[in-house]
């Protein structure tokens, strides 16, 4: 069982990529928060690996970071939630986005996602093992880091673009600063995904 590859991104196509480790190449499906993550970075890199196993495929998914695995783990064990509607939601919230809009029950929030549907996300919303899970992250650590406060009010789009890049491995500090310069040259109207691409063209720089 496959559970992260250490290489660097071939190609990149819609959903996924070619992950080269060593001259093999592995298809890996991925969320555009994953995808814009590993293009944003040049040579050698670790991608974490969620395999499945069907009657005619083994199909390997590929996260960025472990809150992005551990809430499509979660995902996917909801009725009727697969895989790719997973990352189709995964693709449009962080983890810690998404633990907000479940904790706070925030179903017009999730139905907007792109493809996902109102019915689907009543049914994420309503799952008593999302809801452990939404509330067991927006439980603040003995640290007092890393923690949202349970059914926090929603912050917006640059907060959550902030979120995404701090759950990549950056600094807040950082993270807040360059989402801050992206969403000055994007202007008011900037969604979430064009602030986490840009912002991860800040980090780059």
């Amino acid at each position: 069982m496959i559970a992260a590859l250490k290489g660097r991104v071939d190609s990149t196509h819609e959903g996924g990529c070619i992950f080269d480790v060593n001259g093999v190449g592995y298809l890996l499906s991925c969320s555009r928060r994953t995808l814009d993550a590993l293009t944003a970075r040049e040579g050698v890199q670790r991608v974490l690996v969620e395999t499945r196993v069907s009657q005619d495929a083994i199909t390997l998914y590929g996260f960025a970071d472990a809150a992005e695995r551990e809430a499509f783990r979660a995902l996917i064990e909801v009725k009727t939630v697969g895989p790719q509607k997973a990352l189709i939601v995964l693709s449009s919230l962080s983890p810690d986005g998404l633990a907000r809009a479940i904790a706070g029950k925030e179903r017009k929030r999730l139905a907007e996602v792109k493809g996902l549907g109102a019915a689907t996300a009543n049914r994420i919303i309503d799952e008593p093992a999302m809801q452990k899970w939404a509330v067991g992250r927006a439980t603040p650590e003995a640290d007092g880091e890393g923690a949202l406060p349970a059914a926090a009010p929603e912050r917006g789009a640059a907060a959550d673009a902030v979120s995404a890049l701090v759950n990549l491995g950056w600094k807040q500090p950082q993270a807040a600063g360059a989402i801050a310069r992206a969403a000055k040259r994007l202007g008011d109207a900037a969604t979430l995904d064009a602030l986490i691409r840009e912002g991860l063209k800040e980090m780059a720089r």
